[in-house]
């Protein structure tokens, strides 16, 4: 029994109805797949949905990106520095002491935490002189100091103020220079296997550079420059301040 009000020709009402005349029929009755009439209501609330997706993907990926920029993990500085040798009296009679050397130190960082860093360094003097009493004689030895170490660095951060410590292991050369400054000829090269150590602060003028002032310790035996005659059989605690600028990427 048909009910009431019901067309047997036209169906349900409605979109249903749209629904079931199937493709062809809904062609023929302009509707397209999404079961929208001809107006473009509906193509126009899928392309404003559209727009709204992929202006949120592009707000997110500037978002990953401006915070990608912020976070330096790396950073390489330039410090000048002073290389002050204590004075040194051994056990076998030789005393030991120097001038003040000045040169300059290259340092790079990479932050395996926010706090945490690997550093790498190498710093050289211009020149210094090495002054060996062997009673009754004096000799004097001019000579470059080169470092290459490896240290572990602490920081920590007080808003623009980043103090910080730090050691590790270091190789350190001692380069004669052979001219009329040196009064033994026959002094060699020397290789000693030591300790960096050290603490600073870095204060922060910019989001990529800062000034970085240190004071820094190198740990090594006392040069001989393979001789007999200069042989101490104790340790260089050699003082080391550094001041320069640091470039953050």
């Amino acid at each position: 029994m048909t009910p009431l009000g019901y067309d047997s020709a036209k169906g349900r009402p409605g979109q249903l109805q749209c629904l079931k005349r199937g493709p062809d029929k809904n062609r023929r009755a302009g509707i397209d797949k999404f079961g929208c009439p001809p107006d473009g209501e509906c193509s126009r609330e899928v392309q404003d949905r559209m727009k709204k997706i992929a202006l949120i993907a592009f707000l997110l990926a500037v978002s990953v990106a401006a915070g990608r920029a912020q976070e330096s993990r790396q950073d390489v500085s330039i410090s000048g520095i002073g290389q002050v040798e204590p004075f040194i009296a051994s056990s076998t009679d030789v005393q030991v002491h120097s001038n003040t050397g000045y040169g300059v130190l290259a340092s790079y960082r990479f932050m395996m935490t926010p706090s945490s860093a690997l550093e790498g360094n190498y710093s050289t003097t211009y020149e210094n002189k090495i002054h060996y009493y062997v009673n009754p004689n004096n000799y004097q030895v001019l000579t470059r100091t080169q470092e290459a170490s490896v240290a572990y660095v602490r920081s920590f951060t007080y808003k623009k103020f980043n103090p910080f410590v730090e050691a590790g292991p270091g190789a350190f050369i001692f380069l004669p220079i052979v001219n009329s400054g040196t009064t033994s000829l026959d002094v060699k090269q020397q290789i000693e296997i030591g300790a960096v150590y050290g603490a600073g602060i870095a204060y922060e003028i910019s989001p990529s550079f800062d000034i970085r002032s240190e004071f820094r310790g190198m740990i090594m035996k006392v040069p001989e420059f393979a001789w007999a005659q200069f042989k101490t059989n104790k340790w260089y605690n050699i003082y080391n301040p550094a001041i320069g600028v640091a470039y953050h990427f």
